[in-house]
C-alpha cells in the first residue's frame, strides 16, 4: 500500500488554479504519460465548472488515445485525467462553436507525430474567429516549422473543406500527419530578410467583392515595403461556405531562411459587436504583419510554444531558437514543460546593435533535448 501511494504522489500532479492554460496540461500530460489532477475549475463563477468546448476537448483527446482514463466530479470543478497511449488512426470530431477549430488543431500538431498510426482528422465546426488562430494561419506557419523538426512527407497537410464562420460554423478541416520515432535537434537563430507576403482574403455568404476590397486596402501599406505581394481571394459558396456571414484576412511573410512569420484578422461574428469594414480589416491586418515582422525571430508569436515544446521532446543534444518576445502563454507553457519534463532552458536577451535594424529585442531560447521516443510508434 505504502509504495502503491508513494508512487501515484510521484507521477500524479495537482494544479489548484482551475482552467490556466487547460489545453497544456492535459497535452503535456498525454505526451509525458503523467497524470494530472486539475481542480478549482471556475470553482467561484456563477457558472462554475468546464465549458462544454473544454468537454469537448477531452473527449477529443479521448478518441486520439487509447485506454485514457477521465474523471470529473458533479459539478464539473475538479478533473482527474490519466493518460493512456497515442494511437492516431481515422477520427472525426465535432468542435464546439464556443472556440475555433484552431484550439483543437493546435493540441493535435504538439500530440499527432507521436501517435501510433498516422493521424487523419476530420474536425467539423468554426474555422475562422476573432479568439483563436485560424486553420489559415497555423496552414501557413505551423506546417512549414514542422518540417524543420523533421516532420515531413506527403502525409503532412492541413486542408480546408469547408469555411463556416462564427458564431454558427458549418466549416470542415482535414488534417494529416505522418508519425516519427524521435525530433532533430535544430539551430533556428538566423531568421534573414522578408523575400515576399503572401496571403488568403476570404468571404462566406456575403458579396465577393468584399475579399477584392481587403486586398486593396492591405496592399496599400505593404506596397510601400516589398514589392513581391500576391494576395488570394478565397470565396466559397452553398454547402462550402458555413452557416453564418464573414470575412477576414491571413497574412504571411517569408524570409530568405524560411522563417514565416504570420498575422490575421477575422470580423466581427453576426450579432456580436459593432461590424467592421473590410477597408479597415485589410490595413489593421497588414498592420499586424508589420508588427510581427518588428518583433521578429525564427518563429511568430502563434507557434511559440510548439517549437519549444519540439525542442524539448528532441534528440538529447542542444537545440536554439531565436523568438521575439515572449508571449504570457509561452511564459506559462515554460513552467509547464518544467513541471511535467524537468526540462529548463536557458534563456539570452539579444538586444539588437545601434546601426542594425532588426526590430524589437530577442530571446534566444536554448535547451538539451529529454531524448523523448515514440514509444507509440509499431516497429516493422
Amino acid at each position: 500500500k505504502c509504495a502503491n501511494i508513494f508512487i501515484f504522489v510521484l507521477y500524479c500532479y495537482t494544479f489548484k488554479c482551475g482552467c490556466n492554460c487547460f489545453r497544456q496540461r492535459l497535452v503535456l500530460s498525454t505526451l509525458s504519460g503523467k497524470r494530472v489532477k486539475i481542480r478549482n475549475i471556475r470553482s467561484k463563477d456563477d457558472n462554475p465548472g468546464l465549458r462544454d468546448f473544454e468537454a469537448s476537448f477531452i473527449r477529443l483527446l479521448d478518441k486520439v488515445t487509447n485506454g485514457t482514463r477521465i474523471e470529473i466530479n458533479q459539478t464539473g470543478t475538479v478533473l482527474f485525467y490519466q493518460p493512456g497511449l497515442l494511437y492516431g488512426g481515422s477520427v472525426e470530431h465535432e468542435c464546439n462553436v464556443q472556440r475555433s477549430i484552431g484550439y483543437y488543431l493546435e493540441a493535435l500538431l504538439m500530440l499527432a507525430p507521436f501517435m501510433k498510426t498516422p493521424l487523419r482528422a476530420v474536425l467539423k465546426g468554426v474555422t475562422n474567429d476573432p479568439t483563436d488562430p485560424s486553420v489559415d494561419l497555423l496552414k501557413v506557419t505551423a506546417i512549414p516549422l514542422m518540417k524543420k523538426f523533421g516532420i515531413d512527407g506527403d502525409g503532412l497537410e492541413i486542408k480546408v473543406l469547408k469555411r463556416g464562420m462564427a458564431p454558427a460554423g458549418g466549416g470542415e478541416v482535414l488534417f494529416t500527419c505522418p508519425v516519427r520515432r524521435s525530433m532533430k535537434p535544430v539551430h533556428l537563430t538566423e531568421p534573414g530578410k522578408i523575400k515576399r507576403i503572401r496571403g488568403t482574403a476570404f468571404s462566406v455568404r456575403v458579396s465577393p467583392q468584399m475579399a477584392n476590397r481587403i486586398v486593396d486596402s492591405a496592399r496599400s501599406i505593404l506596397n510601400k515595403f516589398i514589392p513581391d505581394i500576391y494576395i488570394y481571394t478565397d470565396h466559397m459558396k452553398g454547402a462550402s461556405s458555413g452557416k453564418s456571414p464573414g470575412f477576414g484576412l491571413t497574412l504571411v511573410a517569408e524570409t530568405v531562411n524560411g522563417t514565416f512569420l504570420g498575422a490575421e484578422v477575422v470580423s466581427t461574428p453576426q450579432g456580436q459587436g459593432d461590424p467592421v469594414l473590410p477597408e479597415d480589416l485589410g490595413r489593421n491586418c497588414a498592420k499586424l504583419l508589420l508588427e510581427e515582422v518588428y518583433r521578429g525571430g525564427c518563429v511568430d508569436s502563434t507557434n511559440q510554444s510548439l517549437s519549444l515544446l519540439y525542442m524539448t521532446l528532441g534528440q538529447q543534444d542542444v537545440s536554439k531558437t531565436l523568438l521575439g518576445p515572449l508571449s504570457p502563454y509561452t511564459v506559462e507553457f515554460l513552467r509547464h514543460i518544467r513541471d511535467f519534463f524537468q526540462i529548463m532552458f536557458k534563456i539570452e536577451q539579444q538586444k539588437p546593435g545601434e546601426d542594425e535594424q532588426k526590430g524589437g529585442e530577442k530571446v534566444l531560447m536554448t535547451c538539451v533535448g529529454a531524448g523523448y521516443s515514440n514509444i507509440n510508434k509499431t516497429i516493422k
